[in-house]
């Protein structure tokens, strides 16, 4: 059975699943920012064998835009219905503090390949007719600007 709660990820069980899917390894500062800026984390855990198979983390102001950001599952768990479900906790979330009339951006960086799984979820790919494509940049420290 799947347990979902929401907790903080030890840095080992958050490295864990990102090596478990192939994701960039990170510095430990990078981790602790990660784990610790976070607005929410959910875990799917499999209560026979008490390990972490998935998780996700919301990111964002609040109320006008939160993020879902790694969400993982790990791979021998694929199929099971665990990634829609953490889905559903983090849009939960993502949602209680609205307040009546007032409308959220609920967003995400899909994986090449998985459009197909967010579809499936509710989210709508870009570009549309009205949204541009979402676009990405990475920054290294020597763009810093420091002297």
């Amino acid at each position: 059975m799947i347990e979902f709660t929401f907790r903080k990820l030890t840095t080992e069980e958050y490295l864990g699943l990102r090596a478990s899917v192939g994701w960039k390894s990170l510095s430990d500062r990078q981790v602790q920012a990660s784990l610790n800026g976070c607005k929410a984390m959910v875990c799917a855990t499999d209560t026979e064998t008490g390990e972490v198979v998935g998780m996700g983390r919301l990111v964002g102001d609040e109320l006008v835009i939160m993020n879902i950001q790694d969400l993982i599952v790990r791979p021998d768990y694929h199929g099971r219905g665990i990634g829609s479900e953490l889905i559903r906790h983090l849009r939960e979330k993502a949602a209680e503090a609205l307040e009546p009339g007032e409308e959220l951006m609920f967003t995400l960086m899909c994986a090449k390949g998985r459009e197909r799984f967010y579809e499936k979820n509710g989210f709508i790919a870009r570009p549309t007719p009205d949204l541009g494509p979402g676009m990405i940049m990475y920054l290294h420290e020597e763009d810093s600007g420091r002297v």
